[in-house]
């Protein structure tokens, strides 16, 4: 009887000890979208300003083991000048995550922007940003 009790106090401290693992807050994970959203809009003004190589170094380096500096380029000078400049770029939603589908777990921000174009009135960038160190680099981005 007295085994049986131990294992019960021990399951208990175990359980107890797992709900008081560290968990960021909702400050802290605001606090990390807010980061992240402006490290986004600084690629984004690389990518609006025709600066496709300076903007693969503000990527992740999973980014960058998935396209190379000078694939990057074409595909952006294929897809995005036919848009013409941003009339508008307004944040629809950012989300804080620590786990997303195909990349290792982490901290992550997704970012969705809807856009307006001079040629395109209505589209959806979407940047995911990864942290890295204390950097935030993008590791993911598309235009819908």
């Amino acid at each position: 009887m007295k085994s049986s009790m131990q294992s019960i106090k021990i399951i208990l401290l175990i359980i107890t000890l797992l709900h008081s693992l560290p968990v960021l807050s909702s400050a802290e994970q605001n606090k990390h979208e807010t980061e992240a959203i402006k490290a986004a809009k600084l690629f984004l003004q690389l990518v609006d300003g025709g600066q496709y190589q300076t903007s693969w170094d503000k990527t992740a380096p999973i980014f960058k083991g998935q396209v190379s500096q000078a694939k990057w380029s074409e595909m952006l000078a294929g897809v995005r000048p036919p848009f013409g400049p941003v009339i508008l770029r307004v944040i629809k939603m950012a989300k804080f995550s620590t786990s997303l589908p195909g990349v290792p777990d982490g901290e992550y921000v997704t970012i969705q922007f809807a856009t307006s174009f001079e040629k395109k009135s209505e589209a959806i960038e979407t940047v995911t940003m990864a942290r890295i160190e204390d950097d935030w680099q993008v590791a993911g981005y598309f235009i819908k």
